[in-house]
Parts: structure tokens; sequence; C-alpha cells
């Protein structure tokens, strides 16, 4: 392959010395040195990348990180620059997406059954190797995604996290086409989630403490909305949640119908209060969502330009990822956060 690389010198990239509150801005904008091309590898300029309360988990050390300092980020859009030894199918100028999943083993029983996302050995964008709150960086060629060179980086970078794992989510809730959803929490993931939903003619009802995200999801479509504690007009036949907190959990269980199925989307949760069995019995099932595979991200993107899904994307100044982190936060993002280098 040929590459358009030009000079390798610094670059700009926010990173991550050490956790702290997102009030205290944690993330530095520091000059650092261009990542090194390995083998197996491409080097990206990055074009957009969204954020993902994961980032904003890890730069205030619920997720504690696995390098420091690190460059947190993994819903990344770019272009290819150069690659690495034995890389094919590639050139200089292909646009890509990088997410989540960073990498797996690709021998062990998981990773034979289509389960990498359960590879104890997999490695993560932006946890344990640097992410995209930068101007350029590498991934593994096997794990970054071809996306279409007209379609608008911005737009795209929320899809390539949010958007997978929501995906997943459904697919963990057992949701049938047109049986009844509830979602719990209606930020970024949720918001793609229920467009999905949708289009495969479920009824959605849609739990979330802000009235904001109520009307919000009215315009997009729900059914219903309401409270975590509102009782639902009808029994779910599945949910999902996607608030970071244990009771919400329990607040999905009890609206649940016989033999339906909790999904809680959370790579970090704070303790599940105990609970009445009858809420669980009657072959109702509690499940978690680990991560996702790329076969997940593949689907994911041919159906949301089948559909079409559309985000909701807030562009930020890499500069200012502090700030976005701190509205996602206190929830006055109004969309999904996307940060651009230049």
């Amino acid at each position: 392959m040929t590459s358009l690389r030009d000079n390798i010198g610094s670059m700009r990239a926010a990173t991550l010395p050490a956790p702290g509150p997102i009030e205290s801005s944690p993330l530095a904008m520091a000059e650092v040195p261009e990542p090194e091309l390995g083998p197996g590898e491409l080097l990206f300029t990055v074009d957009a990348c969204a954020i993902c309360r994961t980032d904003l988990q890890i730069a205030e050390g619920d997720i504690q990180p696995r390098k420091q300092p690190v460059v947190p980020g993994h819903q990344v859009v770019g272009r290819v620059v150069a690659a690495g030894p034995g890389v094919t199918g590639w050139a200089p100028g292909d646009r890509a997406g990088v997410a989540w999943l960073a990498g797996a083993c690709g021998e062990c029983g998981y990773c034979r059954e289509g389960r990498e996302n359960l590879c104890e050995e997999a490695t993560f964008t932006g946890w344990d190797r640097d992410g995209g709150f930068a101007e350029r960086m590498t991934a593994h060629a096997d794990y970054a995604i071809p996306l279409p060179l007209d379609a608008d980086p911005i737009s795209l970078a929320p899809l390539l996290c949010g958007g997978v794992i929501g995906y997943r989510s459904l697919r963990v809730s057992g949701i049938q086409p047109g049986q009844r959803l509830g979602l719990y929490g209606f930020g970024a993931s949720a918001r793609l989630a229920i467009q999905v939903a949708l289009s495969w003619g479920c009824e959605v009802f849609v739990a979330t403490r802000s009235e904001a995200e109520q009307q919000r999801a009215r315009e997009l479509g729900a059914a219903w909305t309401g409270g975590y504690d509102t009782p639902m007009p009808a029994r779910l036949h599945a949910a999902v949640t996607f608030a970071p907190a244990g009771d919400v959990v329990i607040s999905a269980l009890k609206a649940l119908a016989p033999g339906g199925t909790v999904a809680i989307n959370a790579i970090h949760l704070d303790r599940i209060p105990g609970f009445d069995y009858d809420w669980l019995w009657r072959e109702r099932s509690l499940k978690s969502v680990a991560n996702f595979t790329r076969a997940d991200a593949r689907e994911f993107l041919d159906l949301a330009v089948t559909i079409p899904i559309t985000t909701d994307p807030v562009s930020h100044r890499l500069t200012d990822v502090n700030e976005a982190l701190r509205a996602l936060k206190n929830g006055s993002l109004p969309g999904t956060g996307v940060l651009i280098p230049r």
C-alpha cells in the first residue's frame, strides 16, 4: 500500500494523566508524538470523534483507565493516511470508523463462536489504547470499519458506539417486531435505539426524569413517556435500561410481562437494590450487555442507512473536551457531543 504519510512529528491530543471529577477538567490538551504505526495497523487523521458516557466514566475514574496517560474517545471517523506491514484492502484516503472494540485474540471459544465481545484478551479503544480525542490515531486494520466517502463524519460518529451498543441491547432484550418495548433513560444511545425499534413496528414506552427528553421521545415516535417510577400503561415484552443506576433496573423489571427480559446497557452500574422475587418469577430475565462485535457494527450500519437513522450531533472543538463532557454529565447537552480536532 502506498502511503500518504508526510512527516512523522507531533500532534495535539486531549490526554487523561489521571482521573478526576470532570468539574476539575482532568483532560489536558497536550502536544504529543504522533502514534507509531505497527504491523497490521492503520494510521488515521481524525475528522470527528463523538463523546460517550463511557468516556466520562473513564475521565472521572468510575471506570479505571488501563493505561495512564490515555487518550480517550472511541467513536471515531477518519481518513487512512498509512498502513503498517501486512495490511491489505485499505488505500490512502479511505474513510474508516474506529469503535470501542479495538482487538480480540481470535482463538478462544468466545471468538470462535462469534462472541469476541466476551474475549478475555479483548482490548478497547480509549481505554487499553489511545483513542480519538486527538488529531491522529492508530487502530488494528481488522477492527476498522469501512465507511462511505460521501457521508458527513460529524453525523456518522455517534453511530459508532451509542448506535451499535443500542442495537445489540435490543437484540439481547429479545424484542420482536410489533411488541411493547420500554427504554429507561433517553440519552444518545436510546435516541438511536428507538429509531430501530420503531422501524420494526414496536410500540415504545420511554421512562426518563427529564421533561425535555420525554418531549424528544414523543417527537421521535414514543407511544408513552413518563418518569422511572410512573406506572406503565401496559406490560412490557422487553426493556433496555440506559441510565447508569441500579434502581432503574428494578423499575424496568417491575414493568415487565412474564417471559420478558431487561437488558442492562451499562459498562458501569451502581448497586442494584434488593427486590421481591415475584418481580423476577415467571421466567423474567435480567441480562447485561457487554460491548459489541464487529458483526454488530456491520449489521447496524447497514440498517442505519436503510431506515435511515438520524443523529443529532452537537459539534465542539477538541480543546473544549472538558466542557463537552461536563454538559453530558449535567444533562444540558441537547444531542450527542462530537469533537472536531481541526
